[in-house]
């Protein structure tokens, strides 16, 4: 995977540390990665699979 040097990466307004995820997205591809490693290689979603994650985060469907 390849992942576009151009991506503007955005963080959440309620991330107050440095322990954070930053998401990136494309026409195709929303990208994923850790603000303390920014470096390693992003995970890579296509845009129906991060609908259906963020769908599940509003639901709670991930408990804490």
């Amino acid at each position: 995977m390849t992942t576009p040097p151009d991506l503007s990466w955005h963080r959440s307004t309620r991330c107050t540390a440095s322990s954070c995820v930053e998401v990136a997205a494309t026409r195709t591809t929303v990208y994923v990665r850790d603000t303390k490693d920014p470096d390693r290689e992003p995970l890579e979603f296509t845009h129906d699979q991060w609908e259906d994650f963020t769908e599940g985060v509003r639901r709670g469907d991930f408990p804490d």
